[in-house]
């Protein structure tokens, strides 16, 4: 029997608790051999990154013991952690950011490789034939100036009773000194401000990278290298084959007969090529993108099954497909799969590994059988099951924007199958801003979106101009523009499904974290469209935000806003935390108090401004939390809070007890 009641006091079953039962977040896919890896982020070990090995046979074991966590801080947000060959396993750990040695099918214990100074490393690959690794490190041994990041290799030619010594394992010695191993690898490519991607051709004479400088950001512009490497292993001539400042490069391949491919947005779409006989050659034109913003090292959007064949994904209006390209022929055939959202493509001979998600599957690890097209799940994020009457359907929406273009986003009516509202109300909508803001969001399966409209409220997740997965174009829309084309497609969102008669106008709210935290509170501040607003670690001052900030980012802001100083104008005239007293309405705010990419600062002085000028507010700050909140109990405790904050200034009675946020102001 559908009881009535008003939007937002629905019980739902998607509680907290559900939220954050078992759930894990799924990370890099790394295959070696007839063994799958997998990385795990568990906000139950309070967000500890666990590699997990798959054998031949289907046994599945940790292979990182605690209190190891398998996560390097290059770039700050990570990426290419871990690498596995033959059997072993070299990982970067989070607390002293070492490179880690473990034999992975005795799990013994891991062993430092590297010495304990202030090195990262990330994003490594096998020199089988010189028995090394090569991999991105970025020093920070100069604290006064920015770190440095270089493409180093370091022998592997360690025995077992050398590695094992506790001179070498706390660092102070090594036995190979010519290696470079005791200042933490040798240089093999230095000199510009970033790199990524070295890819070693299959007979081992040439590398491949990427690198890049400022002011650009590796969607902006990078450069694609190939150099030859000499008898010793070292650096001898090489070349840019493609790329520059207005053409992003994407994840460079060897295919298994030594042709050099890559993914290039030089038509406006990321699409694949190939570099032969000295010319580069498009693969398969389409509007399409193939590729995805390198925030992290090592994504992953296609890989080669035989020499002449690649398995690809690729993302057209929001959603995600799977592919096969005969290079060839140039034919791009689809593979029916029933998910919209698929990541880190690992192919071998006769199979993909790959994770997928959709609207109603939880993200998931899975492996495709390439000639009997059999899926077969090797992990999934949650065991959580949720009754499909309890979920929400995104759907895709295009609706119209500033200077007469569109904007997109996915819609998310309320939904409970035991509720339904009064027939002369209008659900309130939450506005989700993502992070970034260079991202993008996707149409998958998201308890954190299904914990508001199974609650009777509506959501909109708008992918607004500067996201990616439409194009160079729609991604510049942002460029110059932060701060306001974002926040105009956030409001112009709402302002559609108000007109569409989908939503209740005078209970629109905004949230965001990040980035995402940004637009929220420009919304807020300069904006009178929504009637309040939840801020997850966001960016009040922009000018903090270039000065302070790490290096990865130092000069993403020149793009999206302008040089500093000399558009300072413009980073005041844009920073909320100068024009804090426009706030007309509630905000909450949610701070992790190790954050070194937003400080918590920001959030303290939007706080107080929204306090001191008797608006309801209240401020949630949580220790040993960075820039996005891991610990399972930070996770139900913003998830209550947010609820209990809304049902106090929307004006509706959450359906179950909620532990009270000391708010200011009621």
């Amino acid at each position: 029997m559908t009881t009535i009641a008003s939007y937002g006091s629905w019980k739902s079953p998607i509680t907290p608790d559900l939220i954050v039962q078992g759930g894990i977040g799924l990370g890099q896919i790394a295959l070696d051999g007839e063994d799958v890896y997998w990385s795990e982020q568990r906000p139950s070990e309070g967000g500890r990154n666990v590699i997990v090995r798959r054998t031949s046979d289907g046994q599945v074991a940790d292979v990182t013991p605690p209190p190891f966590n398998a996560r390097t801080r290059v770039h700050e947000y990570g990426g290419g952690a871990f690498m596995a060959a033959d059997g072993i396993v070299y990982f970067s750990n989070f607390a002293d950011q070492r490179l880690y040695r473990q034999a992975g099918r005795d799990l013994a214990l891991p062993l430092p490789i590297t010495p304990a100074m202030p090195l990262r490393y990330a994003d490594g690959i096998i020199d089988r034939r010189r028995n090394r690794m090569i991999c991105v490190r970025e020093d920070h041994r100069l604290s006064d100036q920015d770190a440095v990041s270089t493409l180093v290799s370091m022998s592997l030619d360690l025995s077992l009773r050398a590695i094992s010594s506790p001179e070498i394992a706390s660092g102070a010695a090594h036995p190979r000194n010519d290696t470079g191993l005791t200042n933490g690898g040798q240089v093999l490519v230095m000199g510009n401000d970033f790199y990524s991607s070295p890819r070693l051709s299959p007979d081992g004479a040439r590398l491949a990278w990427l690198t890049w400088n400022h002011p650009n950001m590796p969607w902006d512009g990078t450069e694609l290298w190939v150099g030859e490497l000499d008898s010793s292993g070292m650096m001898g001539q090489a070349a840019r084959i493609a790329g520059g400042a207005d053409e992003s490069i994407f994840q460079p391949e060897w295919s298994p007969d030594g042709v050099l491919h890559f993914i290039s947005d030089r038509t406006g779409w990321w699409n694949l090529y190939r570099l032969r006989d000295g010319r580069i050659e498009s693969l398969c034109p389409m509007e399409a993108e193939f590729g995805k913003p390198q925030w992290q090292f090592g994504a992953s959007t296609f890989g080669f099954e035989s020499a002449n064949r690649i398995i690809c994904s690729y993302t057209q209006n929001g959603n995600w497909y799977l592919a096969s390209l005969d290079t060839t022929t140039g034919t791009l055939t689809p593979i029916d799969l029933p998910y919209s959202y698929i990541s880190d493509v690992r192919v071998k001979p006769g199979q993909v590994v790959f994770g997928v998600a959709s609207p109603t599957e939880p993200p998931a690890i899975v492996r495709l059988d390439l000639t009997s097209r059999e899926l077969q799940v090797l992990r999934r994020s949650s065991d959580v099951q949720v009754d499909s009457g309890y979920l929400s359907i995104p759907q895709a929406i295009e609706f119209p924007t500033e200077h007469g273009l569109t904007a997109h986003g996915f819609f998310y009516a309320p939904r409970n199958r035991d509720f339904a509202a009064p027939s002369d109300e209008l659900p309130p909508l939450i506005v989700f801003s993502h992070g970034g803001p260079t991202g993008a969001t996707a149409s998958v399966l998201n308890l954190n979106i299904q914990y508001w409209t199974s609650r009777g409220l509506a959501v909109l997740d708008v992918n607004y101009g500067g996201s990616t997965g439409y194009g160079r174009a729609y991604r510049q829309r942002l460029n110059g523009q932060w701060g306001v084309v974002d926040v105009d497609d956030c409001v112009n969102g709402a302002r559609y499904l108000v007109e569409q008669k989908l939503v209740d106008g005078e209970r629109l709210v905004i949230r965001g974290g990040s980035a995402g935290g940004y637009t929220t509170l420009c919304a807020l501040t300069f904006r009178d469209v929504f009637k309040a607003g939840a801020d997850y670690f966001g960016v009040s001052d922009l000018e903090a935000l270039d000065k302070n900030t790490h290096k990865f980012e130092s000069r993403y802001n020149h793009s999206l806003i302008g040089p500093y100083p000399e558009r300072r104008d413009v980073y005041v005239s844009r920073s909320p935390i100068h024009f804090a007293d426009r706030i007309v309405c509630p905000v909450i705010f949610f701070q992790g108090l190790e954050d070194q990419i937003v400080p918590p600062e920001q959030s303290e002085i939007m706080y107080r401004a929204v306090r001191d000028k008797g608006l309801p507010t209240a401020y949630l700050a949580f220790e040993g939390e960075q820039h996005g909140f891991r610990h399972a109990e930070t996770i139900k405790r913003t998830l209550e809070a947010e609820l209990y904050f809304y049902s106090r200034v929307l004006g509706f009675a959450p359906a179950e007890p909620i532990e009270p946020v000391k708010m200011d102001n009621l």
